[in-house]
């Protein structure tokens, strides 16, 4: 399957643009955002686990990034609230479920093979950054080998530069209403824009909450293998 999968093209998916999908196991559903392979992919999408439902256990060769965006998401290893942000690495196993229902945020295969750090952040609970300019606040949740992912929390009516994202940009707008010269991005929208993109952000009287990873397109990373193998046989 091939999902918003050439990178060098700017994507953008709004919210009454979701169209889940079951997944393998009842009760899974998942809204693809980009994808590249079958079963086993490189992939990002928003996954929802209805009350009681659960996946077979299960290992990681490619990693796993979650982030808990309302519900109780729950494994062997623990119970995983709203604002909770986890990495398991390539090679890690687990038996998810949930006993109320979850939505989550899962990226899939994107992993460099040396970043091999676990993680479970409550971001409830951590302290925040002064960002670049005033009405901007940062909670770093990862950095590896230039690739970084963070919250970022908008005040109302805060401005920033206009800069260039040399690695591009993923967005998933978590609460307000985020905003660039290209558009307004109500909470649920995602955006992916390309290496050297670059625009110049701002809220309006709503501010914004939005999960934001850099550096990655290009990087290298694990699931690029899905990409390449794809484009091969385009070839």
């Amino acid at each position: 399957m091939q999902l918003n999968s050439d990178f060098s093209k700017r994507a953008v998916i709004l919210p009454q643009q979701y169209q889940f999908v079951a997944s393998p196991l009842a009760g899974v559903s998942r809204m693809m955002l980009d994808r590249a392979g079958g079963e086993v992919a490189r992939a990002t999408s928003i996954v929802r686990y209805a009350a009681g439902s659960g996946y077979s256990s299960h290992t990681h060769n490619g990693g796993e990034e979650i982030l808990v965006l309302d519900g109780v998401f729950s494994d062997e290893h623990g119970d995983y609230p709203a604002g909770t942000y986890l990495r398991n690495p390539p090679g890690t196993s687990h038996q998810p479920f949930s006993e109320q229902g979850c939505t989550l945020l899962v990226k899939l295969w994107q992993f460099a093979a040396t970043d091999t750090q676990q993680l479970v952040i409550d971001t409830r609970q951590q302290p925040w950054r002064a960002g670049l300019v005033p009405g901007l606040s940062v909670l770093p949740l990862h950095e590896h080998d230039g690739v970084s992912t963070a919250l970022v929390r908008w005040a109302p009516d805060t401005q920033f530069n206009r800069h260039i994202h040399v690695g591009g940009e993923e967005i998933l707008v978590l609460e307000g209403l985020f905003c660039d010269e290209s558009g307004q991005y109500p909470a649920g929208s995602w955006l992916r824009s390309p290496r050297y993109s670059q625009h110049t952000p701002f809220t309006k009287a709503e501010g914004a909450l939005i999960y934001v990873k850099v550096g990655h397109l290009g990087a290298g990373l694990l699931g690029d293998q899905f990409i390449q193998s794809n484009q091969d046989t385009a070839l």
